[in-house]
């Protein structure tokens, strides 16, 4: 397929990359240029602009927020010049307002529009393993399916409402910072009787908590390893907002996500390169041991 890729971070890369491996043929646009040079060397083509992206059979986007959609598609009018009948896959985490609100515009020019959020870091993105949700009209989804197939272990139809595959990527995010929250107060439990951290991690990750998200950040806490980051914690604190906006949407309270904001907050207060999600591991042991 003639596919266009906008985004080229760690996930956008190791993705575009996987398509070309396939044999399809890839337009990339990204803000910076050394995202793009790399996949040029694997084969894909350099968009001089982004228009260019949105002229083929599908168009795949994974951007860092709302507004960056918003700044990328919208507000310039790229959008609006995209080939008549283009689907639009949406790979990126956003809030379930603005999943609503681009269904809409999308409807609104005759284009195709797939809410198609992913759970999977960067090297299950380049071995095409991710876990893809997928929710949009049956005709969009049959037309971006090829794609998604090729991005993943298994698709997830999620019927046709786009906001519906967000409402589940929103809460899946969340259970995973939870899940770092719970290993680093049960670490500092464990530590205060005497139990190393990858002593107790490894029992319970080998057991009750045997899944993958655990066994991930279960082993990156037990060892301090939070550089690079495959899952940046101000990605995770701008999901973890957006789980608070979906649920303020319906007058619903998320104390977990407060908690876990509050966190992550104390985290990136401090000075240097962002780490992953798995360092506020050390933010909930110090909450429990009193520092």
């Amino acid at each position: 397929m003639d596919i266009g890729f906008i985004g080229l971070g760690a996930m956008g890369q190791a993705m575009a990359a996987n398509l070309l491996d396939k044999g399809h043929a890839v337009t990339v646009w990204n803000r910076s240029p050394a995202a793009v040079a790399a996949l040029v060397a694997e084969g894909a083509k350099a968009a001089a602009a982004i228009d260019e992206t949105l002229q083929g059979d599908v168009v795949l986007s994974i951007l860092a927020h709302d507004q960056a959609i918003r700044d990328a598609l919208l507000e310039g009018g790229a959008l609006s010049r995209a080939k008549p009948g283009l689907v639009h896959v949406n790979l990126a985490t956003i809030s379930t307002a603005f999943a609503r609100e681009l269904a809409d515009r999308h409807a609104a020019l005759g284009l195709g529009y797939v809410a198609a959020p992913v759970f999977g870091r960067p090297p299950v993105a380049r071995a095409g393993g991710l876990n893809v949700l997928a929710a949009g009209a049956p005709e969009a989804v049959d037309r971006a399916m090829p794609v998604l197939e090729a991005l993943a272990a298994k698709v997830w139809p999620m019927g046709e409402d786009p906001v519906r595959a967000n409402a589940v990527k929103i809460a899946g995010n969340l259970m995973i910072v939870a899940a770092v929250e719970a290993m680093g107060e049960a670490t500092a439990l464990g530590a205060a009787h005497g139990v190393p951290a990858a002593d107790l991690l490894d029992v319970l990750t080998s057991t009750i908590f045997a899944a993958p998200i655990y066994k991930i950040y279960g082993a990156m806490i037990a060892e301090g390893r939070y550089h690079p980051p495959g899952f940046a914690a101000d990605l995770a604190l701008k999901d973890v907002r957006l789980a608070q906006a979906a649920g303020d949407e319906k007058g619903l309270a998320l104390p977990l996500a407060d908690l876990v904001e509050s966190g992550l907050e104390a985290l990136l207060a401090g000075e240097g390169e962002t780490p992953d999600l798995a360092a506020l591991a050390e933010v909930s042991r110090g909450r429990v041991e009193g520092r």
